[in-house]
């Protein structure tokens, strides 16, 4: 019998502008990745948790979420990112917390286009 575990998922992209339409293609875009990625059933996330930085506000991603993937089930709360001096601008970071057998070794965050330079060490 597999133990289950809590394991944290992360994931970001850069947005291309803040517009309702690149919110929702870089949350649809990122959620399939990290989902395929690690095999994630969606009975299987505990829940989501989005950031965006300040000059991102056109949307909530959680809303493209449940709309585009499905997630009406899953609990979803969205914040924005510190606004810290010379950080990543046009980022959305996503963190699923999901229930599975896997050990935390086997979990595979995902970083896509500018935000690939915040986890370099995961290429």
């Amino acid at each position: 019998m597999n133990n289950i575990f809590s394991r944290g998922i992360r994931g970001a992209i850069t947005v291309e502008a803040n517009t309702k339409e690149a919110i929702k293609g870089a949350t649809v875009e990122l959620l399939g990745q990290m989902l395929e990625a690690n095999k994630v059933e969606k009975k299987d996330i505990s829940f989501a948790i989005f950031t965006l930085t300040p000059d991102i506000n056109a949307a909530f991603p959680a809303k493209f979420a449940r709309e585009e993937l499905g997630f009406s089930e899953v609990p979803m709360m969205c914040y924005n990112e510190l606004n810290v001096e010379g950080s990543l601008q046009k980022c959305l970071r996503i963190l699923l917390s999901v229930n599975t057998s896997k050990a935390q070794n086997e979990i595979k965050h995902i970083y896509l286009k500018g935000a690939s330079i915040l986890r370099q060490d995961l290429k």
